[in-house]
């Protein structure tokens, strides 16, 4: 049994193949979705943050301003929207990735209708719940959609890298893992911070959500190793 669409959604489509992006827009009008059809990066931003869509699809690798480059910019502008990167098979491309540029969830090319449509209308129903997927340890919730972190029901305020490595940490619990696993995962190969940004980085996290940060009870030093997150 289909689930019920309310007012009709719309559905910003960024994408500079001409026939996909057709092909995708037909098969939202006959999903009863209004699809906006956008073929590259700059005008897919602009167009994103003034018309504020019910949903982004988006391509990885576009001329110009690549589909990575407008997740970080529409996260930046703090913009909640549900956002589904499309990826060819030949992407490296992986859930830490996807945490790092903001997007919801992704879809390998080429892709059955069903399988779009199935994760389009996941998205929807989780945003329309207004439950998005938190992690949490303690007094801590980590939402994960949002990029909100609260402690005692208090947001904390996080920068983008504290957030990004809060994440990976509660996305991999019990795990020893080492400072260069932690930065390629979460800084990413181009950035080159050395292994002393992660320490530094561990050292903030526990002065923000430990309850004493000299004796941490969840980011755990694994000596000649790493680090633990022990929820």
């Amino acid at each position: 049994m289909r689930e019920p669409v309310g007012a009709m959604q719309t559905i910003l489509v960024i994408d500079d193949d001409e026939a996909l992006r057709d092909t995708i827009g037909v098969m939202l009008e006959n999903e009863h979705y209004k699809p906006v059809l956008v073929p590259d990066g700059v005008t897919g931003l602009e167009t994103a943050l003034s018309i504020k869509p019910d949903l982004v699809l988006v391509d990885l690798r576009m001329p110009g301003l690549s589909g990575i480059e407008v997740c970080k910019r529409v996260r930046a502008a703090n913009f909640t929207t549900p956002v589904i990167v499309l990826s060819a098979v030949g992407d490296e491309f992986d859930k830490v990735l996807l945490l790092e540029i903001g997007a919801d969830d992704y879809v390998v090319k080429p892709f059955g209708t069903r399988e779009l449509l199935a994760r389009i209308r996941a998205l929807l129903r989780r945003t329309a719940q207004g439950a998005p997927p938190a992690l949490g340890f303690a007094d801590v919730e980590v939402d994960l959609v949002r990029r909100m972190v609260k402690r005692a029901g208090k947001e904390v305020r996080t920068t983008r890298a504290e957030f990004n490595l809060l994440a990976f940490f509660v996305q991999n619990p019990g795990r020893a893992l080492s400072r260069d696993v932690l930065l390629n995962s979460v800084w990413g190969y181009d950035s080159f911070p050395n292994t002393r940004t992660v320490d530094a980085h561990v050292v903030r996290l526990r002065q923000k959500l430990e309850p004493d940060p000299e004796t941490p009870r969840y980011f755990l030093t694994m000596h000649g190793v790493g680090y633990r997150f022990q929820p």
